[in-house]
């Protein structure tokens, strides 16, 4: 952070500046921007839309870190204030009644449908002895769903209502919000296939069933139970192309390839940004969307104040990380076995897996999605050409003896591991998809290194902090921070996903000017 400075500064003054084009920043600079803002959106990646982007290879295109949306079906609340950000609707295209398939251990593959009351009668059908434990659990999903959301509405109050806030709802914060998933299920049930099924949708959250809140599981999976999953028309980067139009119109504006390297401050508030280019840049408020972590570590000097502060945001881990393979197919993708459904598989059953020691043995999880098939606005062409994706969880130790040496000076053996990687979860793939193997034309690695430089998020977290019970239950995680002028947007101060991260910019734009909230009303 820098005090005021004598160097030379861009003329003018943004009544808000965002650090950060993810799906919170893009979301905090259009409600603004709704609210009569000027608003500078700053991106360090060369592409605005962080996570929210897509990008091409040999004719093939994919999506950096959007498989499916939740709650954004016509007339739910996600729905509306999506269309409110952006200077036109999005097109949404529905999945089907079954948006996920569990493949756990030996047993028959899992589907998982909607309405919730089909879901509820496909698991007693599968677990007949279960059935009271089942309709503990979806009752439990619901509460927690409503504790997390009680939780992010007080980091959004002004602090003495959020306490109270707080207060009134510690008993469900303490049953729902304090104890971690895998603990609510040991309270349901002590068959350890029935709660392999409970955790195994965890990797939308990024949060580990011995190690995250309940309340943050409950969240996400509910949001897909009544109306299903969704898929932007065109992919994850129309989302940008209708939401930074909104932010231009009023006078604002989106720059990529800015690197933010400290905040201005003039007498104990921020004031602004300076630039890596040493270019001066001053608002009357900023806010960073770039991860709580990242702007105490990278934007703040230690010597700064508000101590107890940085140290409970310092005091948080990092999510897990994870290694994507984009595949690019030629040929009848469904014929061979692709659906539109996101299958979910943990060949020896459990669910709670990582691949800790990548690439020795064999990844004991993956999510497989095929997001052609989700898009009504791809043309196949006449190779019949498709694109999919294998996620698999893994920890930052794979790569950190790589992470201080820049791309394509990482050596032989960064190559060997990349290629051993590959044929690890190819050869997983395989097994379960024998037929679409054989229409693989193309494939490349992306390991944690690769959001560490698209997002900069320390250690390749791709969901930022870890969704602990003591993340979700800090104070210190509000949208208004103690510095006067400085404001948090995205995952870590509501939940991970595109949808949290949408509340976390809408809730922050709120915490600056209460006005934001009567238009979402």
């Amino acid at each position: 952070m820098r005090e005021k400075s004598k160097s030379a500064s861009s003329e003018g003054r943004w009544g808000a500046i965002v650090i950060g084009s993810g799906m919170g920043g893009m979301s905090a600079a259009a409600a603004l921007s709704r609210t009569g803002y000027k608003v500078l959106l700053l991106e360090q990646y060369h592409t605005l839309g962080g996570l929210a982007h897509s990008f091409s290879r040999n004719g093939f295109s994919w999506d950096v870190g959007l498989h499916y949306l939740s709650g954004v079906a016509p007339g739910e609340p996600e729905r509306k204030l999506l269309d409110w950000l952006c200077e036109t609707p999005i097109e949404l295209a529905p999945m089907g009644t079954i948006y996920d398939v569990l493949h756990i251990g030996d047993a028959e593959p899992l589907l998982l449908s909607r309405p919730c009351e089909a879901q509820i009668l496909d698991l007693k059908e599968r677990f007949p002895d279960e059935g009271k434990a089942i309709d503990a659990w979806f009752d439990a999903v619901h509460k927690g769903r409503e504790a997390a959301i009680s939780v992010l509405q007080s980091r959004a109050m002004p602090q003495p209502f959020g306490t109270l806030l707080a207060w009134w709802k510690s008993g469900e914060s303490k049953r729902w919000v304090g104890r971690t998933t895998a603990e609510v299920a040991a309270e349901m049930t002590d068959n350890p296939k029935l709660q392999a099924v409970f955790f195994a949708q965890w990797g939308d959250h990024g949060g580990r069933p011995s190690k995250a809140s309940f309340a943050v599981h409950a969240l996400v999976s509910y949001s897909y139970l009544e109306r299903g999953g969704w898929y932007p028309v065109g992919g994850s980067s129309i989302i940008a192309e209708h939401m930074l139009p909104v932010i231009r119109q009023a006078g604002g504006a989106a720059r990529a390839g800015v690197r933010v390297d400290s905040l201005l401050v003039d007498d104990g508030r921020v004031v602004g940004v300076c630039t890596a280019a040493g270019e001066e840049i001053r608002a009357d408020v900023v806010v960073s969307n770039i991860g709580a972590r990242e702007t105490v570590d990278l934007l703040l000097p230690e010597d700064f104040g508000q101590g107890e502060w940085i140290d409970e945001i310092r005091s948080f881990p990092p999510s897990i990380c994870h290694l994507s393979m984009y595949l690019g197919f030629e040929g009848d993708i469904e014929a061979a076995g692709a659906t539109k459904a996101n299958h979910w598989i943990y060949p020896a059953g459990d669910t709670d897996a990582v691949w800790l020691d990548a690439p020795i043995g064999k990844p004991p999880g993956m999510f497989v999605s095929f997001a052609s098939l989700k898009d009504p606005a791809h043309d196949p062409g006449l190779k019949q050409q498709h694109s999919g994706e294998i996620l698999v969880w893994t920890d930052w130790s794979v790569v950190s003896r790589w992470a201080d040496q820049p791309p394509g000076e990482r050596g032989e053996s960064y190559a060997k591991f990349k290629q051993d990687v590959e044929a690890r979860i190819c050869e997983e793939f395989e097994a379960y998809f024998p037929q679409l193997a054989k229409l693989v034309v193309f494939r490349e690695l992306a390991t944690p290194l690769s959001t560490v430089a698209i997002t900069g998020h320390r250690k390749g977290a791709s969901y930022g902090l870890d969704v602990t019970p003591d993340r979700m239950l800090s104070d210190a995680l509000r949208m208004k921070t103690p510095i006067k002028g400085l404001y948090l947007s995205g995952q870590d101060v509501a939940s991970p996903g595109i949808p949290g991260a949408m509340w976390s910019g809408v809730l922050c734009a709120g915490s600056i000017d209460p006005r934001v909230f009567k238009y979402i009303r």
